[in-house]
């Protein structure tokens, strides 16, 4: 697959998925942005460019963070989860703040152009993760920090598990062997990448947490609102109604209301 047929085909399921994208169920998106934003110590004045920045999980807490004379730019590739960062930015009132459709790889600033460049679970999607960070890099100018949040070792389990044991009773063709983080899903890992790609002086911390179903019904919204949703568009209305039954059937038998998560948060200075 080339990289625009990848990108044309992450672009598709977000832009799909932005109808439950910001759901209550998927508070994990605000929670873990918010987190990356901490982890930057973003000073008043500071200009950042958040990259994969979805419906501005970490973008929005950035432009708090920077306040008026600061300025942030959130850069995707799901028009519709623009317009959803875009309206919670206005109800906001946050005017240092802006929202554009765009390949981060081709975007075309100058060296040193920015404070601090976020990438929150995104950097995985592009085939060459190498690159990506080094156009990242570039743009950061000396003493910046760049920060690569990414998902670790177990991502919402066991309910993943299920899901995926659920589309192979279906459609066993549409299972993956792996999911896009897992070339990057250790400390390990994701601290090669950086380092393979030039950047310096990164720390990597591991948080390993829960997220609280309110619901049974919260995971299918979850499925519904994210990177499963090209897999579940693929199945027909009664294979669809099966899948989720399964899931539900399963979280209900053995009674789970949390799920693990794990999350890769890699800071770097320049």
């Amino acid at each position: 697959m080339s990289k625009e047929e990848a990108l044309a085909r992450v672009e598709a399921v977000f832009n799909a998925a932005s109808d439950y994208f910001d759901a209550p169920a998927l508070s994990f998106w605000n929670r873990f942005g918010q987190q990356t934003i901490n982890h930057l110590a973003l000073r008043p004045g500071d200009r950042v460019l958040d990259v994969c920045c979805g419906s501005g999980a970490s973008a929005i807490p950035a432009a708090v963070r920077v306040g008026s004379t600061g300025q942030v730019l959130g850069i995707d590739i799901a028009e519709s989860l623009l317009q959803l960062a875009r309206d919670k930015a206005q109800q906001q009132g946050l005017e240092n703040i802006k929202f554009q459709a765009g390949d981060f790889e081709t975007l075309g600033f100058p060296d040193e152009s920015f404070d601090a460049i976020v990438c929150v679970f995104g950097i995985f999607f592009v085939p060459d993760m190498q690159a990506a960070v080094r156009e990242l890099w570039r743009m950061l100018r000396p003493g910046g920090k760049l920060a690569i949040t990414s998902w670790g070792e177990r991502v919402f389990e066991p309910a993943n598990r299920v899901f995926w044991d659920a589309i192979a009773v279906e459609r066993p063709e549409l299972v993956k062997s792996f999911t896009p983080w897992d070339r990057i899903r250790c400390p390990d890992l994701l601290r090669g990448l950086l380092e393979e790609s030039g950047v310096t002086q990164i720390e990597v911390f591991t948080e390993m947490g829960t997220h609280n179903l309110t619901t049974l019904e919260d995971w299918w919204t979850m499925c519904l609102g994210g990177g499963y949703r090209g897999t579940i568009d693929q199945l027909d209305p009664a294979a669809k109604e099966r899948v989720r039954q399964a899931n539900l059937n399963f979280l209900q038998t053995y009674q789970v209301h949390a799920l693990e998560v794990d999350v890769l948060y890699a800071i770097a200075q320049k």
